[in-house]
């Protein structure tokens, strides 16, 4: 196999907080090799973003960050702000959660696009203001032509993350990062942005970094998964694999927790007992420890490590022989109703899949 497009390994990032330091990464590692879409899903708090951010070279001041982060072969890590402004916007691209926030209010959308053409390759104004308006169609952003002159607060949410999606393709990156790239969006249109980056992603042969909180999202548009908590990865694999055998309690516990297609009326959702610990009061052994069902005094001594589950199907679960053995049905899993609406490429609860998603 070739050398990866990025190779992540033993990942950590200690912040500066009030209440002091808080390890916000624990020992990440995962690969990604060209034209490979991965997702990070799990819930607010649990490192998404963060390694979203430790991959950019964005992280927030006085942030430490120790392992290895290895892009076309070139550790990252330790690079200075100028090398990683060179890297930024041309071979790794990013579409932030909150368009609004990402884009300057006193530029024009024109401007903003260009800013990467003239910045990375060198395009005089003309050049770059129509290479601008070439993106802009093809983002598919209605009357482009108008829009070039525009500003953020005239366009629609949807039209403001078309813009977002063509600034981040301006250069052709070889990775792109979507972090939670439909959040503030309504559905139908969350839907028509996730297709348009499948569409791009697949025409340019780009490698996919999605980040998101919505399992029918991983599963239509990644490949392969990680479910993330406490700052660590608690299970990883194929998609198709991971949503069929859900070997982490965590894991069950998100599809058990999500709103389903066809629940009756007045029926309350199910939940995931206790909260997410805060940084600073992460435990040292199993993050998830205190909202397990599973869970025994061995937990709590160390972090456990990944254990094998099925071929590239891990989970960080000292148990998870016994998770894998109680039946699903008492995790409830997706009906056929809802294994239509997401496209899922296996049924779950009925084994490992061979699929992508």
């Amino acid at each position: 196999m070739s050398e990866p497009l990025l190779e992540v390994k033993d990942l950590r990032v200690r912040l500066n907080t009030a209440r002091g330091p808080a390890d916000a990464l624990r020992g990440i590692a995962f690969t990604m090799q060209r034209g490979e879409t991965v997702g990070l899903i799990g819930e607010s708090g649990c490192g998404k973003s963060m390694t979203a951010l430790a991959l950019m070279g964005l992280l927030p001041h006085g942030a430490r960050t120790s392992g290895s982060i290895r892009f076309e072969g070139r550790e990252l890590c330790g690079l200075s702000d100028a090398a990683m402004c060179a890297l930024r916007g041309d071979r790794i691209g990013m579409i932030f959660q909150e368009p609004m926030t990402a884009l300057n209010p006193l530029h024009t959308i024109g401007d903003q696009v260009a800013e990467p053409l003239r910045q990375h390759r060198g395009m005089g104004g003309h050049e770059a203001r129509a290479e601008a308006l070439r993106l802009l169609d093809q983002v598919h952003l209605p009357q482009a032509a108008r829009r070039l002159d525009a500003y953020p607060h005239q366009l629609s949410g949807g039209q403001r993350q078309r813009v977002m999606i063509a600034a981040a393709l301006a250069c052709g990156p070889d990775l792109l990062i979507a972090d939670e790239p439909t959040t503030a969006l309504d559905v139908t249109i969350q839907r028509e942005i996730l297709d348009l980056i499948a569409e791009l992603v697949a025409a340019s042969g780009m490698a996919l970094l999605l980040i998101s909180h919505d399992l029918g999202v991983m599963a239509n548009n990644v490949a392969r998964v990680m479910v993330m908590y406490g700052g660590t990865v608690a299970e990883s694999g194929p998609t198709a694999n991971v949503f069929a055998r859900l070997a982490h309690p965590y894991t069950r516990g998100l599809f058990g927790a999500r709103p389903r297609l066809g629940a009756a009326r007045g029926q309350k959702l199910v939940t995931i007992r206790g909260r997410v610990p805060e940084l600073v009061d992460m435990p040292q052994g199993c993050p998830f420890a205190d909202r397990c069902d599973w869970v025994i005094d061995a937990c709590r001594a160390e972090l456990p490590p990944m254990i094998d589950v099925d071929e590239g199907h891990a989970a960080r679960c000292i148990r998870v022989g016994e998770v894998l053995a109680t039946p699903l049905a008492l995790t409830p899993t997706l009906s056929q109703r809802e294994r239509e609406f997401v496209r899922l490429p296996v049924p779950l609860g009925e084994g490992g899949g061979e699929g992508n998603a």
